[in-house]
C-alpha cells in the first residue's frame, strides 16, 4: 500500500514591505511521504515571498510537469512557475518556455555546487531568477513545521523574518541568478 500525503494547514501572515504586500493566507500543504519538513517550510517560503491571489500549490514531487507553486492568468497561461530544490537544466529550459517567468529557491549546503554547473547553461534563460536559501535558514524554518501552523512572514529591505509565537527565523536570501 503506497503512502498518503501528510495534510498541513497553515494560517500565513504576509507583511511584505519590500512589495507592499499584506495578506493573510489559510494554506492547506500537502506533505508527499517523500518530502522532509525542510522542503515544505521553504515551499511555504517561496509562497510568501510571491503570494499572489492566483498563486497556487502544483503537485511537485508527485507530478514531473507542475511546479511546486505556480500562478496562471484567468486564460490558464502560467505567469510565475516556481521551484523549490536543485532542478535540473532541462526541467528549468522547459519551464523558462512554458511561463513568463520562473524562480527557483534552491536550498541545502550543497546549493551553490549544484548551480556552478548550470550556470552557463542557464544563462539564456532570460526570465530565470535563482535564489539560494542559507542551509542553516532552511533548518531552522524545519523546526517551525507542524500539522497546523499560525505564521507571521516579514519582508523588509531584502530581509526575512519568518515567525510563529515562540520563535523567529531571520535570513537573507543570496541572488544566485537574476
Amino acid at each position: 500500500m503506497a503512502l498518503k500525503a501528510t495534510i498541513c494547514k497553515a494560517s500565513l501572515h504576509i507583511a511584505d514591505m519590500d512589495r507592499n504586500y499584506h495578506a493573510e493566507h489559510a494554506l492547506t500543504v500537502a506533505r508527499h511521504p517523500s518530502e522532509t519538513e525542510e522542503r515544505m517550510m521553504v515551499r511555504l517560503l517561496a509562497f510568501a515571498l510571491n503570494a499572489h491571489e492566483y498563486l497556487a500549490f502544483g503537485k511537485g514531487l508527485s507530478d514531473g510537469d507542475e511546479p511546486d507553486l505556480w500562478q496562471k492568468d484567468l486564460t490558464g497561461a502560467i505567469e510565475h512557475w516556481i521551484e523549490v530544490g536543485q532542478p535540473d537544466d532541462k526541467r528549468l529550459l522547459r519551464a523558462s518556455g512554458r511561463a513568463e517567468r520562473v524562480t527557483v529557491y534552491a536550498y541545502g549546503h550543497r546549493a551553490e555546487l549544484w548551480w556552478a554547473p548550470l550556470a552557463e547553461t542557464l544563462e539564456r534563460a532570460k526570465n530565470l531568477v535563482v535564489w539560494r536559501v542559507p542551509a542553516a535558514g532552511a533548518q531552522a524554518l524545519a523546526k517551525l513545521a507542524a500539522r497546523s501552523m499560525e505564521l507571521q512572514c516579514t519582508v523588509q529591505e531584502g530581509r526575512l523574518y519568518f515567525s510563529t509565537v515562540a520563535e523567529t527565523v531571520e535570513m537573507e536570501l543570496v541572488a544566485l541568478k537574476l
